[in-house]
């Protein structure tokens, strides 16, 4: 190329370049200067080179999804660490933001002046964000080793930890020489055992332990000051309902802070800088608010939700069921079986769901479901009692109701009799039908059952099921089970031989245009009313007054999906049935249902679980899982 052509396209370029600068720095004359965020650009078409799912923190080996990535128009390679990664294994705080491919981080930095902004990706379930430059700028070291990408950072000290009160509770300041990775995590504490002598009920719950662990070492003097004591101390902490270190224990670059924290609180970690400062707060309202563009057509919303003289901490996500690329499915724990229970934690990840909820009820004993599931237009597991449950289709539309399927075995003899549940561990007497769906085996659940077995539609034999759980009788691939319950005369109206057809009907009639239901209970709302009447679902008294962690779901106006977690309220115990239906109501649900709740709420997105530790989440039978369309 002729040297006047180059030297003309550099001036263009100086020339496009001091006139861009100027006009940004003319477009705000009175801002006052701040310290420009760390903005890593996103190149498009990157090419995903590794992924792994665990992470050594100075050589410490936790689990968390990352990758790496080669972008087209950069040389080297760029790493990049799940969201949930960053939140639970460094300590990283996400702001909000509106943009799916950008988020801003906040780690031992002022959030309005020098917050990090991060490129975000998404491969299969996961939001990764990229930390190449961020661990330039923090000077860490980074290298994978098969499945492991393995960071180590320079070494930091615990200066001090500092305890003080503040006007919600108590306040511990750990002080750092440099910033540190950090967790955050629960460990129950078994209640104290009473005195014999006691003639009083003592309903205090006992403390939680909480373990803080940072990759610092801590000061000789810190380890003497906080050197384990007497039991008094701990009963001392408890009966005052004061927070204390219980104790501190160090090792190279690794150091674990125990804390005994009354019930109703929880920590609120943060980070400051200058000097650097890990703040934890105990609150009895420690959820903090957060409102994330996770991906396309999914919100990640925390907020609180005020009702009476009660603050309700409810966490959130918001799905456009119309967006291009995601799907709604109900999910379960078992392949190829209806008995079965997991995390939903576990359900979410093997399956490769991007978010999901607990669904309906079952039975923790036996693992069996107790309402209605059907997928992909198949019919999983019968709805029973009546009870409420939401139905919706692949383009977005959805209903919610209270149902029924009415389902009948028709002889060739013109004889109707009618099937009491379907695929179902609840049991009533009557006629119980289990297809290959169930598993490939079904085993009576109450006793003296007569178990028919249909092939081709034809009754090819009875068995006696004698004692409860005792007979393994193979479900046929080309037909079906009938299990005749405290009605044996009917039995004779089956003989070997008989030709049998069934016929099935939803009522009401609708949902049965809808390809995938599931069934939760009570319904909570219709037309942006409140229909709660959990008597007329087969709940139990004890159920409807029950004040506990709810999951629910909900439809709002616009056609947007509402799937939420609400926990105890502040100071206080969790929702009643009525004021689920309050809360859903209040997020702008024009219907809503109540799912299981209690132990069972879990709410997941990208790894994580968000409104609970897993360690205090149970293993549940269903949910409803959010799917992204896989992306490279």
């Amino acid at each position: 190329m002729p040297r006047k052509v180059l030297f003309l396209l550099l001036t263009i370029t100086l020339w496009l370049t001091a006139t861009t600068s100027s006009a940004a720095q003319q477009s705000s004359p009175h801002a006052k200067p701040t310290a420009k965020p760390l903005l890593i650009s996103q190149n498009s078409a990157p090419r995903l080179v590794a992924t792994g799912t665990q992470i050594a923190l100075n050589n410490r080996t936790l689990p968390g999804a990352w990758s790496q990535w080669q972008q087209p128009t950069k040389a080297g390679m760029a790493t990049a660490i799940s969201d949930a990664g960053l939140m639970q294994l460094l300590g990283v705080e996400l702001l909000n933001t509106k943009d799916v491919t950008k988020q801003s981080v906040q780690w031992f930095s002022q959030p309005t002046t020098s917050a990090f902004t991060l490129d975000a990706w998404h491969h299969n379930s996961y939001r990764y964000l990229d930390i190449t430059q961020l661990a330039t700028k923090l000077g860490w070291q980074i290298q994978t080793n098969g499945n492991t990408l393995q960071i180590n950072t320079p070494a930091a000290m615990i200066k001090d930890i500092r305890q003080g009160k503040q006007a919600w509770g108590d306040r511990i300041v750990i002080d750092l020489d440099r910033p540190a990775f950090w967790q955050v995590t629960s460990q129950p504490i078994p209640a104290k055992p009473k005195s014999p002598l006691s003639t009083t009920d003592d309903d205090q719950p006992p403390n939680q332990e909480w373990l803080i662990t940072i990759d610092a070492t801590a000061q000789r003097s810190l380890l003497q000051r906080f050197q384990p004591s007497l039991p008094a101390q701990l009963t001392s902490a408890q009966d005052s309902d004061q927070t204390s270190v219980l104790q501190l224990e160090s090792a190279p670059n690794l150091t674990t802070i125990r804390l005994s924290v009354p019930a109703g609180l929880s920590p609120r970690p943060s980070t400051l800088p200058n000097p650097n400062r890990l703040v934890i707060d105990l609150r009895p309202d420690a959820m903090v608010e957060r409102d994330i563009q996770w991906a396309s057509g999914v919100r990640w919303r925390q907020q609180f939700v005020t009702l009476g003289d009660s603050r309700f901490p409810v966490v959130l996500i918001e799905v456009n069921p119309r967006t291009t690329g995601l799907a709604l499915k109900p999910i379960s724990s078992a392949t190829n079986s209806l008995t079965g229970t997991a995390p939903i934690i576990t359900t979410a990840q093997q399956l490769n769901a991007a978010a999901a909820i607990n669904g309906g009820f079952f039975n923790r004993k036996n693992q069996l479901p107790l309402g209605a599931i059907r997928r992909d237009g198949q019919w999983l597991s019968g709805p029973i009692l009546n009870r409420g449950a939401i139905a919706w289709n692949d383009a977005g539309k959805f209903k919610f109701g209270r149902l029924q399927l009415q389902e009948t075995i028709i002889t060739s003899s013109g004889q109707r009799l009618p099937v009491v549940t379907f695929n179902s561990g609840y049991v009533k007497p009557g006629i119980a039908h289990y297809t290959n769906t169930w598993g490939a085996t079904y085993t009576p659940l109450i006793d003296n059952e007569i178990i028919v077995v249909v092939q081709n539609n034809q009754v090819t034999g009875q068995i006696p099921g004698g004692a409860a759980g005792e007979t393994t009788v193979p479900i046929p691939a080309n037909g079906f089970l009938l299990a005749l319950r405290a009605n044996p005369q009917v039995a004779s109206l089956l003989p070997v031989g008989t030709i049998v057809r069934t016929e099935n009907a939803t009522s009401p009639a609708d949902f049965a245009s809808y390809p995938h239901i599931l069934g939760g209970g009570p319904l909570l709302l219709q037309n942006r009313q409140i229909v709660l009447n959990a008597q007329a679902e087969g709940f139990s008294e004890a159920f409807s007054r029950q004040k506990a962690a709810r999951s629910a779901i909900g439809v709002t106006a616009t056609g947007n999906l509402l799937i939420a977690a609400v926990h105890n309220r502040a100071n206080g115990v969790g929702p009643s049935l009525t004021e689920i239906a309050q809360i859903m109501q209040h997020l702008g649900c024009v219907d809503a249902l109540n799912l299981d709740g209690g132990s069972s709420t879990s709410l997941f997105l990208g790894g994580q679980l968000l409104d609970r530790s897993p360690r205090t989440a149970a293993r549940v039978h269903n949910g409803l899982g959010i799917f992204l369309e896989p992306r490279t």
